[in-house]
C-alpha cells in the first residue's frame, strides 16, 4: 500500500476541472476499488504519471478542449478513455469517438452506470483472460473449468467457479460485491446479497483457506497472498 491505497488497483484519471463533480468521482471510484485521482486540466492530464488504465475526459476543460486532449492521448497510448461531459449532441459525440474515445457518457449519470462503463471497456480494451489464472499454488483453468489448489482438484458448482474466476483474473484488486453479482449471476441482477454471502462461504470451505479470500469491509473481495 502507498498513503492508502491499493498498488494492484486499476488506475483511473477523472480530467474534471469541476471540483466537486471530481471529488465525487474519485470517492465513488476509489470505493469501488479503483485507484482514482482528478486532474483539472487538459495538460495536467497528457503530463499524468503513472500512466492511468483508464481516463474519464470532461471536454469542457479551462485550458485545451477535451477533444484534443483526447486525439493527443490516443496518439500516444492504448489507454481507454470515456468522454463524461454535458455535451450531449450528436455531433460531439461522433468527433469524440472519432478522435479515439471508447466511449461517451452524457452529464449527469448515476455512479453505476459510470462502474459499468469503465468496466466494459475494460474488457474490451485489456487482454483477454489466459486459459488459466495461476495465483501461488491456486490454478484456475477457465476453459475445462476445473480449479486446483495445493495439488488437488476442488470440484465447485458453476456459480462457485464463476466467482473465484472473477477474484482470479486481478489478484489482489478489490472486486465489489456487484460486480461479482453481475459476472456471476446477470449483468442486471437485483436480488438479494447474501446469496455471495453463501456461495462465497461455500467456496472458501472447499478451498479449505479461509485466508485466500479476503473481504476488504464496505468495499469487496480480494485474494490475498499467493500460498
Amino acid at each position: 500500500m502507498v498513503d492508502g491505497r491499493d498498488r494492484n488497483a486499476l488506475r483511473v484519471l477523472v480530467v474534471e476541472d469541476d471540483a466537486g463533480i471530481a471529488d465525487s468521482l474519485v470517492r465513488g471510484l476509489d470505493g469501488a476499488g479503483y485507484d482514482a485521482r482528478s486532474v483539472a486540466g487538459g495538460r495536467a492530464a497528457l503530463a499524468a504519471t503513472p500512466r492511468p488504465d483508464v481516463v474519464l475526459l470532461d471536454l469542457g476543460l479551462p485550458d485545451i478542449d477535451g477533444v484534443e486532449v483526447c486525439r493527443l492521448l490516443r496518439r500516444g497510448s492504448d489507454v481507454a478513455i470515456i468522454v463524461v461531459t454535458a455535451r450531449g449532441e450528436e455531433g460531439d459525440r461522433v468527433v469524440a469517438l472519432d478522435e479515439g474515445a471508447d466511449d461517451y457518457l452524457v452529464k449527469p449519470f448515476g455512479l453505476a452506470e459510470l462502474l459499468a462503463r469503465v468496466r466494459a471497456v475494460l474488457r474490451r480494451t485489456r487482454p483477454q483472460e489466459p486459459e488459466v489464472l495461476v495465483h501461488g499454488s491456486l490454478a484456475v483453468d477457465v476453459r475445462t473449468h476445473k480449479v486446483e489448489f495445493g495439488g488437488r482438484e476442488i470440484p465447485l458448482t458453476p456459480k462457485e467457479f464463476d466467482i473465484l474466476q472473477c477474484l482470479a483474473a486481478d489478484p489482489g484488486r478489490v472486486v465489489t460485491r456487484q460486480e461479482i453479482l453481475e459476472r456471476a449471476w446477470d449483468a442486471h441482477w437485483y436480488g438479494p446479497t447474501k446469496v455471495l454471502d453463501v456461495h462465497m462461504a461455500a467456496l472458501r470451505r472447499k478451498l479449505g483457506s479461509p485466508r485466500l479470500i479476503e473481504t476488504v469491509y464496505g468495499r469487496g473481495f480480494r485474494l490475498g497472498p499467493a500460498e
